[in-house]
């Protein structure tokens, strides 16, 4: 692993993950013998608006059973197993961080989706995969921690099956990324941090090969799940007892309070685009 690749990685780790999930959904009430994938979205889905984007982005991109799909940056395995409870898909995800890896392992197998979803540890930039294995590719907040965009959409490009799509719902820069505070869920300082502008994405799809067939702005929704979810959290006196904030270690209110200021700021925009590989 490069050192730059180890320095993302290791922002992420934070240990004893699992069992700190599990003492979540105990505190919820929530046996672990008894808990299935819905009860682990609060803490799985770790991207921004968690399960109301991941619906939003795949009620148009339907999978059918036995289909196969990559999750690029596939974190503690939340969408994945989403995608693979509700299609019945074989999914495969790759993150850098082996803690992340680990964890998304056993949360499959907490709620039987094993067989359904495997898990590695990789990079998006160097796939461990024959070229087109698969029929959808997926990227949900990771393009922030790759700098090197064009060699990242061709190595999606080259994994899909012809026909295939990508989905990529990420952070971008709409004009004032060089002006946000870190640390941000992403990035403890900006050496880590490769927030780009959404025409920086759709000149790299085009270098793939790939097709614009859509693109959406979701900022305005992003803004309004966080002033929910700050408002809900300053009522209680504190976060729920599952959440993404068991991702983000001691610093996760402060990495959330720079991130939502560079939202409503202007600083950085939440796009989804999907790109389509030619048949």
């Amino acid at each position: 692993m490069s050192a730059p690749d180890a320095a993302i990685a290791a922002h992420y780790a934070t240990g004893s993950l699992y069992e700190r999930i599990l003492a979540g959904l105990d505190a919820l009430g929530i046996a672990a013998d008894a808990a299935g994938p819905e009860d682990l979205h609060p803490v799985d889905e770790f991207h921004s608006a968690g399960i109301e984007a991941t619906n939003l982005l795949f009620d148009d991109l339907p999978l059918r059973p036995g289909e196969t799909a990559l999750d690029i940056g596939s974190g503690i395995g939340g969408t994945a197993r989403k995608l693979a409870h509700r299609y019945g898909a074989h999914m495969t995800g790759v993150d850098l961080t082996e803690d992340y890896v680990a964890t998304a392992r056993r949360l499959s197998d907490l709620v039987g989706l094993s067989q359904l979803t495997a898990f590695q540890v990789g990079s998006g930039t160097d796939l461990n995969f024959a070229g087109g294995t698969f029929d959808l590719v997926l990227m949900l907040h990771v393009g922030m921690n790759i700098e090197d965009k064009a060699r990242l959409f061709a190595e999606a490009a080259r994994v899909l099956k012809p026909g295939g799509q990508f989905a990529v719902y990420d952070i971008m820069d709409a004009g004032g990324a060089a002006d946000i505070g870190f640390p941000v869920p992403w990035a403890r300082d900006g050496s880590m941090s490769f927030v780009d502008t959404p025409q920086a994405y759709r000149d790299a799809a085009l270098a793939a090969g790939l097709a614009a067939r859509s693109e959406t702005d979701r900022t305005a929704m992003v803004r309004d799940y966080f002033a929910r979810v700050l408002d809900k959290m300053a009522k209680a006196g504190g976060p729920p007892p599952l959440g993404i904030h068991l991702l983000m270690g001691e610093t996760a209110g402060q990495k959330i309070r720079n991130y939502v200021s560079a939202l409503n700021a202007g600083h950085l925009a939440t796009v989804e685009m999907v790109f389509g590989k030619p048949d």
